[in-house]
């Protein structure tokens, strides 16, 4: 099948990597209050294991997986759209096809399974990118930047004005309206311990409980964060990610000094700010204006550290090395949306009443247990099925609805060799 024939084991694999790393931060918003993501005081434990899993997951894994994962669905739209040319539905409907049933799909996801659902963000941004993905690698990497830059423009300008709203609030002689401006708007950086405690009651009842808590965090982020944080940011990363796949990064056609470079612009330049960051954070006892301004800054370095992170897998499968680790990556990445859901799925059944009800029972640093629980699940299954099949199951579905038509999904067995007369 062409589809398979042009696949790139360097894109699957480092979509593999990122696909396993972006479950160490969404398993923090899977099994602990939604704040708890942001701020580890919040719940889940910020002292010992838990302040160091905080802040090893800050500086290397947080914003960056999602970067990373996002970048790749930019370079992924590109390169689907190339392999759509001459056929029917061609590239454009294919590409519009495909971000419909994102969203119905996303939609589902983020009000029956995971509130942190990526894949409408991701729909509603690819909507946009799709008439620049022919622009030059200049521009599309221009535009990438400029859409990030004034993202954290207005990031850094909306924490100025939490820090004018609440010293309004203090001010002596504050008027009733300053301190209900405040209130109303600490919620974002400061949300009420009395919602937590409704989160944790209501993902450890029934089906329905977690349904209306659940959909109560999805509701909030669609509306609030996703037009103005989430969309936008998609948008830039993709556009850069886009950029890269024209350029040859995904596909090992910079040189390997190239790769290098970008590895130590991640780990000895990036790193360190946002480890300095993250100290800064620890310092002033995780207030929330402090932690919600600093916190923007790092929109800055997570491309970079994601990149530095992409730049080792490539290495690894320009080299040749760790072969068998490699193979098992790249598998996890042709399955990447399946590995997405069926994550969910997994954390779903462990955290909610309706499974094994630990939600709020385990810290930051024991949920981990259940982070290499799935990771072992998703390399362990992958390539025996994609053997057998030639999609995961969810990818099988998504492309059978977009051409309106049940794919291939079953791989022919080979025929035993005639007997010799």
């Amino acid at each position: 099948m062409r589809a398979e024939a042009d696949r790139h084991i360097s894109i699957d694999a480092v979509r593999g990597f990122a696909v396993l790393g972006i479950l160490l931060m969404n398993i923090v918003g899977m099994g602990l209050p939604a704040f708890a993501y942001v701020d580890p005081t919040y719940a889940g434990g910020s002292t010992g294991a838990d302040l160091w899993t905080w802040a090893v997951n800050n500086v290397l894994t947080d914003g960056k997986m999602r970067a990373l994962f996002t970048m790749l669905f930019g370079a992924s739209a590109v390169l689907i759209a190339e392999r759509a040319e001459g056929g029917r539905p061609g590239p454009m409907a294919t590409h519009y096809r495909r971000m419909f049933w994102l969203f119905v799909i996303g939609m589902i996801h983020a009000y029956f399974l995971w509130w942190g659902d990526i894949l409408v963000t991701y729909a509603l941004a690819g909507l946009v990118i799709f008439p620049f993905r022919n622009l030059s690698v200049r521009s599309q990497l221009g535009i990438g930047v400029a859409v990030l830059a004034a993202l954290l423009g207005l990031n850094l300008f909306e924490a100025h004005e939490l820090t004018l709203l609440h010293a309004a609030a203090i001010a002596p002689g504050a008027t009733p309206d300053a301190i209900k401006a405040w209130q109303e708007a600490s919620q974002l950086v400061a949300p009420s311990a009395d919602l937590g405690r409704q989160e944790i009651a209501g993902y450890r009842g029934g089906f329905l409980d977690a349904f209306r808590v659940r959909s109560l965090a999805a509701r909030l982020i669609q509306l609030y964060l996703m037009p103005t944080s989430e969309i936008p940011e998609a948008i830039g990363q993709m556009f850069v990610g886009m950029a890269l796949f024209r350029s040859g990064f995904f596909t090992l056609r910079w040189s390997s000094r190239g790769y290098v470079a970008m590895i130590a612009v991640g780990y000895l330049m990036a790193v360190p700010v946002t480890a300095w960051i993250a100290w800064r954070i620890w310092k002033a006892g995780f207030e929330p204006l402090t932690l919600n301004r600093l916190e923007d800054w790092q929109q800055v370095t997570r491309p970079l550290i994601g990149l530095a992170h992409a730049s080792v897998v490539l290495l690894l499968v320009r080299a040749g090395a760790a072969q068998a680790a490699v193979n098992r990556l790249a598998a996890a990445g042709r399955m990447a949306f399946s590995n997405y859901l069926m994550t969910s799925i997994i954390t779903t059944l462990v955290f909610c009443g309706f499974g094994l009800g630990l939600y709020g029972q385990l810290s930051r640093f024991h949920e981990l247990a259940v982070v290499a629980g799935v990771w072992v699940f998703i390399l362990a299954w992958s390539k025996p099925w994609l053997a057998r099949f030639h999609y995961g199951p969810f990818e099988w579905a998504w492309r059978s609805l977009v051409r309106w038509s049940p794919q291939p999904f079953v791989r022919a067995r080979p025929q035993p060799a005639a007997a010799a007369t």
